[in-house]
């Protein structure tokens, strides 16, 4: 088919997202929530049907809540116990148990399926009147106005040209990113490069294992275990050199790894998914924004797989440039507000990479000796509190101060996430402090303090909360005195970017 052309659409749009993963849609929802005009561009016309990111955690399922899926969500996860490591004998060298659910009863660990959770985001997205999916649209190539706009050059299914117009593009397209390349924004290495192999299998019978994952700490061969859903399991194995996928596309030989788990389960009550190859690498870009254009989730950074947080960055990316782009287009702020973004994200994601890389070389570094070494430390080291907080504390950290963190806002809240706790509604009942709180900025205080002590304060933004109330508002008014604050200021990704004492009327 010859394409055709067509000049730019005269309609601009405020975002342009490429890419409908799950960072990208995410994005869009949460601008299409604020009434922006948006399209998302995505190559496929339907959902990826293999199985890909498996976790989220309870933050991230709190961003699911705020997309507006978060109930429906909860009827396709899985809670996950915590964490064993085993040795390369699967002899077990500590188990980290995890809490089930958090004060707000969202649970710490949740085992899904990602094409399930893009089908819920898709649905979702529909419910938007001005947000418009272009499925089956290959992007060509992203050219800048000026300081006007940006626009992005995309092949319809019919092989049309078109020129797409807008205020702001973000690139969701993933770790090869086209848009990234196109504007030759490099990455730099964190040092991380494996070959792996992720098996995803359905079995009807239960294994009869224990239901968290499996961390095998084995120089020969790493690998990982952990239970999907009712009947899905997921195994990683590190790929020895010359070994491809092809060597386990057969059962008897693939069982030659998995056997441990699947004991003596028929193969034909065990179904392959998906038997692929895999490069785990640490990678960061150099820049997450050009002009008008900005990089969020795989395009952004790259991490191994260890410690769940792959698609969770993606999301917290969408998350924190979401409500400041539409800040900025909506005229409630400058537009300087938006160098905060790569500011305070690319900090947190390199943090959350190194993480996983360090996780990475405790499972598969060193030899004889580290094997060994393994297996004297480590249950040693499970019985600390520093390195059991560090396994299983779902809390990531605080995020670096950005241009929109006041400089003086004290270290014990600056830049976390206000709590979630259920609070009463006007109507009855309890919902989540982030539906309460609205797509706002509002200032959450201690009773007493003078509204005239807290700068850009309105009160039509303001949430008391003290020990008089219900127990949601109890724990926020705790947690303020323990953090040694009066009041904080919450941003709509319920990030504390200002705080101050308790200043009495």
């Amino acid at each position: 088919m010859t394409p055709t052309h067509s000049s730019p659409s005269a309609d601009v749009l405020d975002v342009l997202v490429i890419g409908a993963g799950p960072t990208g849609l995410s994005a869009a929802t949460l601008l299409g929530q604020y009434g922006l005009r948006v399209a998302v561009v995505e190559r496929h016309h339907d959902v990826y049907p293999l199985p890909r990111a498996v976790h989220l955690d309870d933050e991230v399922y709190r961003i699911l809540h705020q997309l507006g899926i978060g109930e429906e969500f909860a009827a396709c996860t899985r809670p996950a116990s915590g964490l064993r490591l085993v040795d390369g004998h699967h002899r077990e060298l500590a188990t980290f148990t995890r809490d089930r659910t958090t004060v707000a009863g969202l649970p710490q660990a949740n085992m899904f399926d990602q094409p399930d959770l893009e089908r819920l985001l898709r649905d979702n997205l529909k419910r938007l009147p001005t947000v418009k999916m272009l499925g089956g649209h290959e992007l060509l190539g992203v050219a800048g106005d000026g300081t006007d706009g940006v626009t992005a050059h995309v092949q319809s299914p019919e092989g049309t040209w078109i020129g797409l117009r807008a205020s702001y593009l973000i690139a969701c397209d993933g770790a090869n990113s086209t848009v990234r390349g196109g504007l030759g924004l490099g990455s730099d290495d964190l040092g991380f490069e494996q070959r792996w192999l992720v098996v995803d299998v359905r079995c009807d019978l239960d294994l009869d294992t224990w239901d968290g994952v499996h961390q095998i700490c084995d120089t020969h061969r790493a690998g990982t275990y952990m239970r999907i859903g009712s009947d899905r399991y997921r195994w990683e194995f590190q790929l020895l050199d010359g070994e491809t996928p092809a060597d386990y596309e057969r059962m008897p030989a693939l069982r030659r790894l998995i056997g441990p788990w699947v004991r003596a389960i028929p193969d034909e009550r065990l179904s392959v998914l998906k038997c692929a190859e895999y490069t785990f690498r640490a990678r960061v870009a150099r820049q997450w924004r050009a002009g008008r254009v900005f990089l969020a989730g795989d395009a952004a950074h790259v991490t191994p797989p260890f410690i769940g947080q792959g698609m969770c960055a993606g999301l917290r990316d969408a998350h924190n440039l979401a409500w400041k782009l539409a800040a900025v287009l909506r005229g409630h702020a400058v537009p300087a507000l938006l160098d905060s973004y790569e500011a305070e994200r690319k900090p947190h994601a390199t943090v959350m990479i190194r993480r996983a890389r360090a996780m990475g070389q405790v499972m598969t570094g060193g030899g004889r000796l580290a094997t060994l070494a393994r297996r004297r430390l480590v249950p040693n080291l499970a019985r600390s509190r520093a390195v059991r907080r560090l396994l299983l504390d779902s809390r990531t950290p605080a995020l670096a101060p950005g241009t929109r963190i006041r400089p003086r806002t004290p270290r014990t809240v600056r830049g976390a996430l206000l709590p979630l706790v259920r609070l009463p509604r006007p109507g009855g009942g309890l919902a989540l402090v982030d539906r309460i709180l609205g797509d706002r900025t509002v200032v959450v205080a201690l009773p007493g303090v003078d509204i005239a002590t807290v700068p850009d304060a309105l009160p039509s933004a303001w949430l008391t909360v003290g020990p008089e109330g219900s127990e949601g508002e109890r724990l926020l008014a705790r947690w303020l005195r323990d953090a040694g604050v009066g009041w904080v200021r919450v941003d709509p990704d319920r990030v504390i970017s200002a705080a101050g004492p308790a200043a009495v009327r």
